[in-house]
């Protein structure tokens, strides 16, 4: 089991266009193309309050290589990429780790 940490870093005041995004698309493609979230957060107290943060989780790179590369390319998702930018860039970056558990971690 490996899990990915994506940290998106917002343009200042784009936050909520990308929670809405989220919230009201990209969540159910999530599900559609078998991509399994464990959570997402933003920041009350720390460096941002511009960053949202997410771990997916993964049985192997390999899942990851195909679930995410279909969830890339469906035109359903550009749709509502494109539908969440109209009035602007929404993320300045965004940062991708790939989280491998150790033997003593409660998440493996």
């Amino acid at each position: 089991m490996i899990h990915e940490l994506r940290i998106f870093h917002c343009v200042p005041g784009r936050l909520p266009a990308l929670l809405s995004r989220f919230e009201n698309g990209t969540l159910r493609l999530f599900e559609k193309h078998g991509i399994k979230q464990l959570g997402f957060w933003t920041v009350a107290i720390g460096e941002s309050n511009n960053d949202l943060f997410l771990i997916l989780q993964w049985e192997s790179l390999a899942e990851r290589e195909l679930k995410f590369g279909a969830f890339l390319k469906d035109p359903e998702w550009l749709d509502v990429r494109r539908k969440s930018e109209e009035d602007g860039p929404v993320e300045a970056s965004i940062t991708n780790t790939i989280l491998v558990p150790t033997t003593f971690s409660m998440l493996r």
